[in-house]
């Protein structure tokens, strides 16, 4: 089955301040980074830029302009993937997904499933709180049957591209389909495929890079 893979890196970074997906992790962006991960498994990858965008292709095959939310970019990517029976979404944010990892993902996918997506346990006790932080808890949330998402996450491209109908909108792909009936599989995720969010984060990022080489 062909693989496409879409990276998603047309966000604006606002809580971060600047755009963190092409600030550099050794001597390459973070975007490259996760561009060259993607590739492990796909024929073709396309990289969602933002409007003003001036870089090479960050090592993509295609290069395409994203939207005003995270699925608009992502439909924006999805025009570009031609006839692939299986489309990767990763987030260019996440640079330390692994070939096994994106492997792990369309292995289910190929396997049956209409969706695969890694994930986590969560350690940390969770509460419900009345709003933004600093507030006060409702109660404890029980953990037991929570994990946390991470991407890549894999979608037969039929099933993907009609979720995404309609100018749907949610926080990860996987929530399109599982509304719209399809079934998602969650394969074991990787503690190091962590995002870069925070300038603590990136911190991190350039420790855990430089620890590789």
């Amino acid at each position: 089955m062909s693989v496409t893979a879409v990276v998603v890196a047309a966000g604006r970074a606002e809580r971060f301040g600047s755009l963190k997906q092409f600030l550099t992790l050794g001597n390459e962006t973070v975007v490259r980074h996760s561009v060259a991960r993607a590739r492990s498994v796909a024929d073709r990858v396309v990289v969602v830029v933002p409007a003003d965008y001036e870089g090479d292709g960050e090592g993509a095959d295609v290069v395409c302009i994203g939207g005003a939310t995270r699925s608009a970019s992502v439909r924006s990517g999805l025009s570009q993937i031609g006839d692939a029976d299986i489309v990767v979404i990763h987030d260019a944010a996440r640079p330390f997904a692994s070939p096994t990892l994106f492997s792990r993902v369309v292995s289910a996918v190929e396997s049956g499933a209409d969706a695969a997506i890694p994930g986590i346990a969560v350690v940390d006790t969770l509460k419900r709180v009345a709003s933004s932080l600093p507030s006060f808890s409702l109660g404890t949330v029980e953990r037991d049957e929570l994990v946390a998402v991470q991407t890549p996450q894999a979608f037969r491209t039929a099933t993907l591209v009609a979720a995404h109908a309609h100018d749907a909108e949610a926080t990860d792909d996987a929530a399109l389909v599982e509304r719209a009936g399809g079934r998602v599989t969650i394969v074991e995720g990787e503690v190091s495929n962590r995002k870069i969010t925070t300038r603590d984060d990136y911190e991190w990022a350039i420790w855990f890079e430089g620890s590789r080489s």
